[in-house]
């Protein structure tokens, strides 16, 4: 018939666990104000950005009479820096004159085209596109 079920006394879990307490969030305010804030930190104070040509590059640029002075070198770092702000990785940096692809993560030219060469190229595998200042 029926069974009586006897009462199970009861278990102290309580006392047997440590008191957490509550983690406080930071009032760091919106999402874009921590990332900027992560990025300045992540980057020595004054740190510029710096652009090298690879070694195909040079040789391109020799063959096509692209002199690269310093001048050149700041534009390009200059564009390196901005492409990087916005996020892209791949670039074309350019002028009337010439042209310059650009991996922006490692700051490297990849190749570079005088003026003649661009009227015949179509550009690809690149996220982004900086007129030099």
């Amino acid at each position: 018939m029926i069974d009586r079920i006897t009462p199970i006394p009861p278990v102290d879990r309580l006392a047997q666990v440590e008191q957490v307490q509550p983690v406080r969030r930071r009032d760091a305010g919106s999402f874009g104000t921590m990332l900027q804030r992560e990025i300045q930190s992540a980057a020595p104070a004054g740190e510029s950005f710096s652009v090298a040509f690879s070694k195909h590059a040079k040789e391109r640029a020799e063959e096509r009479g692209i002199e690269v002075t310093p001048a050149l070198m700041g534009q390009l770092a200059d564009s390196v820096e901005r492409a990087s702000a916005k996020g892209a990785t791949n670039i074309l940096a350019f002028d009337a004159t010439r042209a310059f692809i650009i991996n922006v993560p490692h700051g490297r030219v990849i190749t570079t085209m005088s003026q003649e060469e661009m009227q015949e190229n179509i550009f690809t595998n690149i996220d982004g596109a900086v007129l030099l200042k």
